[in-house]
């Protein structure tokens, strides 16, 4: 019997060992490939860290007597600490990230050394300059703090529009190469239809959800709530018309389902941030009832989704460039190279099987262009950071309540500002090669 106890542990026990050791070898391959996921991890840590430091930061901001002072002479309350907390841990991954951002403008091959020492490699020491990062900002003034909310405010606005631009750019790319793929495979026409139909058939179900949740019974006429779902079905019915329409010569239908669906969300999330008080808001009010657990996991979905927009922002190469350079100015050898195993960086496919000598990789070394902007990459995580510290405060004009995040008017009317720009841009690119032809020849 003790013997079998004994084999017992020393099975576990090696087992254990061998899967830590898996995990750490798993852990440094992929921050060697991949150092996109890695500042995806850290830039999550940083908005877990923002969202408990807002419910529980109060008493260690009590004991720095810069940021009592204020508190005490004007009498705030638990949520004001609540709102300095993040508003400072969100300034110092601003911080971190604009500092990253601007260490690495100009980097264009794999064998600037910027790209081996700042983005790729060393990362407890990474770890250790965002630990001083984010704690400066708590040993400045509460002027300094004020400050930034207001500029975060302007910063979270330029997120969102580069948000729309990507979506506008990666939903016309989508048309145009399964278009181009249903000439020699009518199964990408059906795709494309399925997909079409899809859309449109959410964006309807969406519609009636809202009808449903935001315009409950024995709440009232509620007429904001049904005024805004029924623009958002008229933005839908408008983007089908006019992209079918005779004189419309770039215009499709899966792009009109695609952004009327998106318009359509936007419009949700933003009924669904009003007070969950307000007596329209039926959703808001079983959510109140809802279980601590389930409100943490809709959160942590909601910090997943900003990590993930900021992921694939920053990753977006071709559509942004910050030194002006285009894909089509590198040399067709290089240009090739930019071609890469979605997830890592810089692994071209056509170098992996076949490496020649040590003397020749290193020399290619020298001419691998980097696969996107680090620059720009480490710039969108730095807004992302500010439009955190909004989504955690309500955009600065209510302190949110535990387990809350984007609750308040002022996330209600962000977001259907949002759907708006979002419709223009969208109709701006159906009529702009009809009003200004000669540009788009």
């Amino acid at each position: 019997m003790f013997l079998a106890g004994y084999a017992t542990q020393f099975i576990a026990s090696t087992a254990a060992y061998c899967a830590i050791g898996c995990c750490s070898a798993a852990s440094k391959e992929v921050l060697r490939h991949s150092a996109r996921v890695a500042w995806s991890c850290l830039f999550f840590l940083a908005m877990v860290t923002a969202w408990l430091m807002r419910d529980f930061a109060k008493p260690l901001l009590e004991k720095l007597p810069w940021i009592i002072r204020d508190a005490a002479a004007s009498e705030l309350g638990d949520k004001w600490f609540g709102q300095q907390a993040v508003y400072r841990v969100s300034m110092g991954n601003f911080l971190f990230f604009a500092t990253m951002s601007l260490s690495l403008i100009g980097v264009k091959y794999k064998s600037d050394k910027r790209d081996t020492y700042l983005h790729h490699g060393h990362w407890m020491l990474k770890l250790g300059a965002w630990l001083v990062f984010t704690a400066l900002p708590f040993l400045l003034h509460n002027d300094v703090i004020d400050a930034y909310s207001w500029a975060a405010r302007f910063g979270s606005g330029i997120f969102l529009i580069i948000q729309m631009v990507i979506l506008l750019d990666f939903v016309a790319s989508i048309n145009e190469t399964w278009v181009a793929n249903a000439e020699d495979n009518e199964k990408w026409l059906y795709a494309l239809m399925t997909v079409t139909v899809a859309a449109y058939a959410g964006a309807l179900t969406l519609a009636g959800f809202m009808f449903y949740w935001f315009k409950p019974s024995g709440a009232g006429s509620c007429s904001l709530n049904i005024a805004l779902i029924t623009t958002s079905l008229l933005l839908v019915v408008g983007f089908s018309t006019l992209s079918i329409a005779p004189f419309v010569k770039q215009g499709s239908i899966f792009p009109a389902a695609c952004i009327g669906l998106y318009c359509m969300y936007l419009c949700f999330s933003a009924l669904q941030s009003e007070p969950h008080d307000y007596e329209c808001n039926g959703l808001g009010q079983q959510l109140t009832a809802a279980s601590g657990t389930t409100l943490a996991v809709g959160m942590l979905f909601t910090l997943g989704a900003v990590v993930y927009a900021a992921f694939r922002a920053g990753s977006n190469t071709g559509l942004f460039r910050l030194d002006g350079s285009d894909a089509g100015d590198l040399p067709s050898e290089q240009s090739a190279l930019l071609e890469t195993s979605a997830g890592l960086d810089g692994v071209p496919e056509g170098q992996v099987a076949d490496r020649g000598s040590e003397r020749k990789e290193t020399a290619m070394d020298d001419f691998i262009p980097v696969t996107y902007n680090y620059s720009f990459f480490h710039l969108i995580f730095a807004l992302a950071s500010m439009y955190i510290a909004m989504l955690l405060t309500g955009w600065g004009s209510v302190a949110q309540e535990k387990d809350r995040i984007d609750v308040g008017w002022s996330s209600v009317w962000v977001k259907i500002g949002a759907q708006w720009c979002t419709g223009i841009m969208y109709l701006w690119t159906l009529v702009a090669p009809v009003l200004m032809p000669e540009r788009f020849q």
